[in-house]
């Protein structure tokens, strides 16, 4: 009975953002614009770092990380989202459902391991200067990021799994604008307290253990640059710093805030909003935090301006 249950909704309704249909075409064109410009964004980064040997270094090893997984985020969500808008039509069939589900949740997964990653790289670099280079090496690097990527997928499969092993057998009306591990257990048939809680001790794990990687790294950070005589040490070690902690603050403000309540306290409208948040803005400002105050970034763009200017000329 349980197997009919569950094949019973084939498909779902994404309620979206608004119902209103010039509201929908006003968001279609702002989502189209942001969504372009993040893609363009971290593309920009990814080719900057492989073209100027300066930002071969750890920490743009890690940002190239952090600059693929964000157009991967948003391209598993984005496109679908100004499709509906587009069309007003918000149907999804489950087996994409699930697939978007657990794309997503992988990759934000992995971003939380992966911000972790990153903050024990400045830790490195900025407390311990003489055994960074050994510490950090290359193949240091790549274990780090293989971590967080496999550890983000593996981790989403638990909670992915948990939540389709419920019959969907109700309403199929989703209140949100993309397919969400707390959106559809919330459609789910029968008891699902023990789901819940096992989600809820998961997103503990996933986002508390890296978190607190991150203020130990840079309470540590902090105390060392403190100690710090140079006062051009100081400035450009909180420059760096501070744009990281900014990143970690946006991404892990909304997502605590989504998946470490209770479902039965969250409200459609506000979980959307949220998500609109972590989901479309903060990719959006990611290259823009790293880069807006970032001399080496400045520095190779401006190389690579150079390098255009001179052909142009050669060319002439």
């Amino acid at each position: 009975m349980g197997a009919e249950n569950h094949t019973s909704v084939t498909e779902f309704i994404l309620l979206g953002l608004s119902s209103h249909r010039k509201t929908q075409i006003m968001l279609f064109l702002v989502i189209l614009i942001i969504y372009l410009v993040t893609v363009l964004g971290n593309l920009v980064i990814i080719l900057l770092v492989q073209v100027d040997s300066r930002l071969h270094t750890p920490m743009y090893f890690f940002l190239t990380n952090l600059s693929g997984l964000e157009i991967c985020y948003v391209t598993s969500t984005v496109p679908q989202m100004l499709a509906h808008l587009l069309t007003g039509n918000g149907s999804i069939s489950f087996t994409r459902c699930a697939a978007q589900m657990y794309i997503t949740l992988s990759l934000g997964c992995t971003e939380c391991i992966l911000l972790g990653a990153m903050a024990y790289d400045r830790y490195l670099a900025i407390c311990t200067p003489l055994l960074y280079a050994g510490a950090m090496n290359r193949g240091r690097q790549w274990q780090l990021a293989s971590v967080s990527w496999s550890g983000g997928f593996l981790i989403a499969l638990i909670d992915v799994i948990s939540t389709l092993q419920h019959p969907f057998c109700g309403t199929n009306r989703i209140n949100h604008f993309c397919c969400e591990v707390p959106m559809l257990l919330k459609l789910a048939c029968g008891n699902t307290h023990f789901t819940e809680f096992a989600i809820f001790v998961v997103a503990a794990v996933i986002l508390l253990v890296p978190l607190s990687i991150i203020l130990t790294s840079y309470g540590l950070i902090l105390t060392s640059v403190l100690q710090m005589k140079s006062a051009a040490g100081r400035s450009k070690a909180f420059s760096t710093c501070a744009s990281h902690l900014l990143v970690v603050t946006l991404f892990y403000g909304t997502i605590i805030t989504i998946y470490m309540k209770p479902q039965s306290s969250t409200s459609g409208d506000f979980d959307k909003q949220m998500a609109v948040f972590y989901i479309v803005v903060t990719p959006l400002l990611n290259p823009i935090i790293y880069t807006l105050r970032n001399k080496d970034v400045h520095a190779a763009v401006a190389k690579v301006l150079r390098r255009r200017g001179s052909k142009q000329m050669v060319k002439l």
